[in-house]
């Protein structure tokens, strides 16, 4: 699809004080809406690498174990079909329909689940029949998930094919679906960026090289650890922050040839590093503690070209690279800051529309004390701030951007917190959970994550101080027998 702008709904890119919501949707009983949590489709050319059979198991259980999260990403719709890949308990779709005032949804898991859902859908005769019956009675079925893979695409097409109309206004058309792994890779989004230099001079990213062989990347990283105290090798895709090695001062050999050999044994532990292309990177060195190292913005490009910035925060990673959490608030970057990463932002938006793609999509970035910013990567589908943007503009409102300090938090482990059922762990915060007339409190988006002693959750509160507050009560709380 050749760059068109005459084609897209141009407009300034607003100053970092407004801020641009979508609405929440009206459908009509002639339409039915559903969402497909397809996360290990987005990552399956990383995933279906992973070295031994068990390791990739435990890869999708991991990621299929945030199915109940993205139910929040459905906050604005009034009914939905929502496809799973692990069953949701009646206790939490309760508590969930409770929270939003969702009178209706449709929980279809299916019975075999492969990883890539699409396909394991279609492939449970029972359930695809049974939801084909369901379709045809509708004038239109809104299918959106939360990446658009070849395998969603595919599924689309044959529900085209059974004479259900489907439309799907968060996916690129399929002349234009290539956007989707292209922009969405290391090695892509680093393309655009060479690509930009004269007319974004403010879209820069660490310098580097993309290379094919883990023998020649084992050579340029020693080289660039040698020299500069630090390296970042990346995979092509990754997936909650594996693919991705971190070295500092200190964590190599300083001889050149025992640090090359130590790199390449690395290397040489997963396949993935053989199947795609390398990406090496000079380290930026920030503090992964001082919470303002990581902004991060997401936009959305509707089916008509037309981008909406819909909010921007700051990301939580640990000093592994593995993201963890955010903070949203209009007040989490300096005006100045803001303001450039909206403006760069705008501008990446406005090549990925021109170039087709269609639907979420987030830039990380890496600000360094000095006021520099870099863009690190990019993600194209829905992301890990998708879902919580979506519940706070339907319980906080359209201004909640200024009205509501939000953490939304992952990977929080509950080891010392005996019997951790959903049940359990509402009952113990009970005296914390969000309050719809104060506006405030914590909000519980997995069951699921429970059951491996982790906890996944999101605290609403009218100051970063209150916030923070109530996170330190809440787990207090649970410490307590």
């Amino acid at each position: 699809m050749k760059e068109d702008k005459q084609n897209l709904e141009e407009e300034e890119p607003p100053s970092a004080s407004v801020k641009k919501v979508v609405l929440k949707k009206k459908h009509n009983h002639n339409e039915l809406v559903v969402y497909i949590y397809n996360v290990v489709e987005d990552e399956w050319s990383f995933i279906s690498a992973i070295t031994g059979e068990e390791n990739r198991k435990e890869e999708i259980e991991s990621c299929n174990n945030s199915a109940e999260c993205y139910l929040f990403a459905n906050a604005d719709e009034n009914e939905f079909t929502y496809i799973s890949p692990k069953p949701i308990s009646p206790a939490f779709k309760k508590y969930f329909q409770d929270l939003v005032g969702i009178t209706k949804i449709d929980i279809l898991v299916p019975k075999k689940v492969s990883g890539l859902i699409s396909k394991d859908f279609f492939n449970d005769k029972e359930l695809f029949k049974r939801f084909l019956k369901k379709a045809r009675k509708y004038k239109k079925v809104t299918l959106v998930s939360y990446a658009s893979s070849p395998q969603f695409l595919d599924l689309k097409q044959k529900l085209i094919d059974r004479k259900v109309n489907v439309v799907t206004p968060e996916a690129p058309e399929e002349d234009c679906a290539w956007t989707v792994n292209f922009y969405g890779s290391k090695s892509g989004i680093r393309q655009l960026a060479q690509q930009s230099t004269a007319l974004e001079p403010d879209f820069i990213m660490p310098e580097g090289v993309i290379c094919v062989g883990k023998l020649d990347a084992a050579k340029i990283a020693a080289n660039r650890f040698i020299n500069d105290n630090g390296v970042v090798i990346k995979t092509n895709k990754g997936s909650s922050g594996n693919g991705v090695l971190i070295f500092r001062s200190g964590d190599l050999p300083k001889d050149y040839k025992q640090c090359e050999k130590t790199i390449y044994t690395i290397l040489n532990q997963n396949e993935y590093w053989d199947r795609y292309p390398i990406i090496i990177e000079d380290l930026i060195n920030v503090s992964v503690n001082n919470g303002t190292s990581f902004p991060n913005i997401e936009f959305k490009i509707n089916k008509n070209g037309k981008i909406d910035m819909l909010y921007y925060c700051l990301m939580m990673v640990t000093k592994e690279g593995v993201f963890y959490g955010i903070d949203m608030h209009e007040d989490v970057l300096n005006e100045r800051l803001a303001a450039r990463i909206i403006d760069t932002g705008y501008y990446i938006a406005e090549r990925y529309a021109a170039a087709g793609y269609r639907g979420h999509f987030d830039i990380d970035m890496i600000a360094t004390k000095y006021n520099q910013v870099f863009v690190n990567e990019s993600n194209t589908r829905n992301t890990g701030g998708t879902d919580v943007f979506k519940v706070a503009l339907e319980l906080i409102g359209k201004d909640f951007f200024s009205d509501s300090y939000v953490l939304s938090r992952s990977k929080y482990t509950i080891e010392g917190m005996k019997h951790p059922t959903f049940t359990n762990v509402v009952k113990k915060l009970k005296p914390l959970l969000f309050n719809k007339k104060t506006k405030e409190g914590v909000m519980i988006t997995s069951e699921n994550i429970i059951k491996q002693k982790q906890l996944i959750y999101n605290i609403f509160g009218n100051t970063k101080k209150r916030a923070y507050q109530i996170e330190e009560e809440m787990k207090q709380l649970l410490l307590t027998q």
